[in-house]
C-alpha cells in the first residue's frame, strides 16, 4: 500500500511539473520570464517523470515480495499425502520444524486399518515352499483364542542376517473388518504348505524306531545269529527302522520307510511310503496299515537277559 501511495503522489508531482513547464514555455515565447527558468521547469518536469517510473518499480517490487511471501506462507500448511488414520504424532503445536535435505517426519498415517499386513520372517530353509496365493493363519497375544487368516501376497528377495541365521521377509494381505489387529502387533504364524484330508498317518518316532538286538533275536533265532551279531537288525532306510535291507545308495527312495506294528503280541515290520509330515506326524501313502494299527515307538527288554520277554508300550498316533 505505502508504494502504490508513493506511485500516486509521484504522477501528482509529474503532472504538476509538467504544468508549470508548459505555462512557462508560453510565458518565455512572449519574452516574459528567463530562459534559466524555462530551464529549470523543464528539469523539473523530466525528474517528475523519472520518480514516477521509479515509484512503479517500487511497486512492482513489493508485489514480488508480496508474492514471494504468499509462497512461504503456503509452504506453512501441512497436507496430508493420503487419508488416513493419524498413529503418532512427532511434533508439537507451536514447534518449529526445520528444513533439511532429510525430510522430517511430523506424523505416522495409516492409509486404512482395514486392510493390514503382516511381515513375516521366513527361515531360509523353508522359504523355498512359500508362494504367492497360499493361505496363511496366525494369532495374536491380544487375542490368543481367536486365529486370523491372510493370504501370501508377495514373497521379497531381500535377505535379513541376525545372529548368521538369514531369513526372508513373507508379507501376508490379512482383512481387518472390525479393527481388532492394530499396528505393531506380534503375530504368530502358520503357513499351510500341504494338506490331506482322511489321511492315515503316524508319529514320526515309530520311523525312527529300531527293533534291538535282542529282542529281534527272540523274534526270529535264524536271523539272531546273522554276522557280527547284529541279529538281522540290517541298516535302516531313510528316517526308518526296519530289519529290511537298505536299498543301494543309487536307488534309495527317501519316502521308503519301515515300521514295526503289534500284531498278535509279536512285532511285525512294516514297509511303507511316506507322505507329508508336520514335524511330529507323517502320512502313509502305501503301506500294510490301517487305522488302529499299534506301530512301536519304543521297547525295552525287560531284564539282563535276552531270554527273558520284552514289553512293548502302547504308540502314540
Amino acid at each position: 500500500m505505502a508504494a502504490e501511495g508513493n506511485l500516486a503522489k509521484a504522477k501528482a508531482q509529474a503532472v504538476d511539473a509538467d504544468r508549470q513547464y508548459k505555462r512557462n514555455v508560453t510565458l518565455a515565447e512572449r519574452k516574459l520570464i528567463a530562459q534559466a527558468d524555462l530551464d529549470t521547469s523543464q528539469s523539473n518536469a523530466d525528474a517528475a517523470k523519472a520518480a514516477v517510473d521509479a515509484a512503479a518499480g517500487s511497486v512492482e517490487q513489493a508485489k514480488a515480495g508480496l508474492h514471494s511471501s504468499e509462497v512461504n506462507l503456503a509452504y506453512t500448511d501441512i497436507i496430508s499425502p493420503t487419508n488416513g488414520t493419524v498413529i503418532s504424532r512427532n511434533v508439537d503445536v507451536g514447534q518449529t520444524v526445520v528444513s533439511s535435505m532429510t525430510a522430517s517426519t511430523l506424523f505416522l498415517i495409516a492409509e486404512d486399518l482395514r486392510q493390514m499386513q503382516v511381515d513375516t520372517s521366513v527361515a531360509e530353509a523353508d522359504i523355498g515352499k512359500l508362494q504367492a496365493g497360499m493361505k496363511a493363519t496366525f494369532t495374536v497375544d491380544a487375542y490368543p483364542n481367536e486365529r486370523f487368516t491372510g493370504t501370501v501376497r508377495q514373497v521379497r528377495n531381500s535377505p535379513q542376517t541376525v545372529q548368521n541365521v538369514v531369513t526372508y521377509d513373507g508379507v501376508i494381505a490379512v482383512e481387518n473388518p472390525d479393527l481388532k489387529l492394530k499396528p505393531g502387533m506380534t503375530a504368530n504364524c502358520t503357513f499351510v504348505w500341504a494338506q490331506k484330508d482322511d489321511a492315515l498317518r503316524v508319529p514320526n518316532a515309530a520311523l525312527r524306531f529300531r527293533l534291538p538286538t535282542e529282542l529281534l533275536a527272540q523274534i526270529n533265532p535264524a536271523a539272531g545269529a546273522g554276522p557280527r551279531g547284529s541279529g538281522g537288525n540290517a541298516e535302516a532306510t531313510p528316517g526308518g527302522g526296519g530289519a529290511r535291507k537298505a536299498p543301494s545308495a543309487s536307488g534309495a527312495d527317501a519316502t521308503r520307510k519301515t515300521v514295526w506294528v503289534l500284531r498278535n503280541a509279536k512285532p511285525e515290520s512294516v514297509p511303507i511310503r511316506s507322505g507329508v509330515s508336520d514335524g511330529s506326524l507323517t502320512e502313509v501313502v502305501e503301506g500294510d496299515l490301517s487305522q488302529g494299527d499299534l506301530v512301536i515307538t519304543d521297547a525295552t527288554v525287560g531284564g539282563s537277559t535276552a531270554q527273558q520277554p520284552a514289553s512293548f508300550p502302547r504308540p502314540r498316533f
